[in-house]
């Protein structure tokens, strides 16, 4: 089975899309066959959440990893609590 993706739109969503199918193809489909969808499905999914988004820093981030990024933003965004702390 054969990964690629086609997609128009702005030119710097396309170079980071570009960058991680690139990376996607050359670290981790290359390097193997899948019997399946599924176990593409499967194995891609692995790819995205155990090493890319956990292990890499990205430029297009500031040289952040993805996931600590994402934790960042939603302790940003997160509604304050209203009221005071109730004591035990």
């Amino acid at each position: 089975m054969r990964l690629s993706c086609s997609r128009t739109g702005n030119r710097h969503d396309n170079a980071a899309a570009e960058s991680f199918f690139a990376t996607l193809k050359n670290e981790m489909h290359r390097r193997r066959r899948f019997p399946t969808r599924d176990a593409t499905r499967h194995a891609v999914v692995e790819f995205i959440e155990a090493d890319y988004n956990r292990r890499r820093p990205h430029s297009t981030i500031g040289y952040r990893i993805p996931a600590d990024a994402m934790e960042s933003f939603f302790e940003r965004t997160r509604p304050a609590e209203e009221g005071l702390p109730v004591a035990a």
